[in-house]
C-alpha cells in the first residue's frame, strides 16, 4: 500500500513540474468525469439502476 501511495505522490510532482499548478483541477475535473463515466458503464452492463435523488435524500 504504501508503494502504491509513493507511486501516486512522484506521479503527481511530475505532473506539477509538467503541466503547471494552474491545469491541476481541469485535469482533477477530467478524471472525475472519467471515473463517473465508467462507473455508470459499469451499473448498465451489470442492469443496476443508479440510485435516483429522492432516494438519496430519504436515506
Amino acid at each position: 500500500m504504501t508503494d502504491l501511495l509513493l507511486v501516486l505522490i512522484v506521479i503527481l510532482v511530475i505532473v506539477l513540474v509538467i503541466r503547471g499548478p494552474k491545469t491541476l483541477p481541469e485535469i482533477g475535473r477530467m478524471f472525475g468525469r472519467g471515473v463517473r463515466e465508467a462507473r455508470e458503464e459499469l451499473n448498465k452492463a451489470r442492469g443496476d439502476e443508479p440510485p435516483s435523488s429522492e432516494d438519496t435524500k430519504s436515506a
